[in-house]
């Protein structure tokens, strides 16, 4: 007995282990597909830094930091009169959604000189790979780069003084884990 296929019934195209399906080339399934890897926040914690290029000819520099991860970008508060041996103590949150390109888990540091009446003064940027810590958090709920120091570059690429950053992931764990994870103690409240 023959029956009549109807188009929609029959693959065009079988899928192999290992092939993307023709949707996942579309930017938007990408960024969903990205999303549902994992979600978390990316702590960045700036201490301290010595040494740094004195960029004021009177008086101490200003220095303050713009931390940029990816789009995101934060500014710490200025340490006035602080020169080249600036203290900070702040802690900085970035919203990650973890993407399959490594190349693109890079902390940047810009140190700039806060000037009243000119533009703002370059003092020097350090560049911190996050990807390992990332993969760490991924893993386990929680990856930690406890702080150390780092080189800073100027902009002729030579280095002048060093910077203090700790970097903290953790993931964010869906409902259904949460549940899992309490061990049923959600179910049992409920009548």
């Amino acid at each position: 007995m023959l029956t009549r296929m109807r188009k929609k019934d029959v693959d065009p195209k079988p899928a192999f282990i290992g092939e993307q399906s023709p949707t996942s080339c579309h930017p938007a399934d990408r960024e969903r597909e990205e999303r549902e890897m994992g979600k978390g926040i990316l702590e960045v914690q700036l201490i301290d830094a010595k040494g740094l290029a004195d960029t004021d000819f009177l008086g101490d520099a200003d220095p303050y930091v713009l931390i940029q991860y990816r789009t995101q970008e934060r500014k710490s508060s200025i340490c006035r009169g602080q020169g080249s041996n600036p203290s900070w103590n702040e802690t900085f949150k970035f919203v990650i959604h973890s993407p399959s390109d490594e190349r693109q888990h890079k902390l940047i540091l810009k140190i700039m000189d806060h000037d009243t009446f000119t533009a703002d003064d370059f003092m020097g940027e350090a560049t911190i790979n996050v990807a390992d810590v990332i993969a760490l958090g991924m893993e386990n709920g929680i990856g930690e780069l406890r702080p150390c120091k780092h080189r800073v570059v100027l902009a002729d690429g030579t280095y002048c003084g060093e910077i203090r950053v700790g970097v903290k992931f953790t993931t964010e764990m869906k409902e259904e884990e949460e549940e899992e994870e309490l061990g049923g103690w959600k179910h049992s409240f409920r009548s």
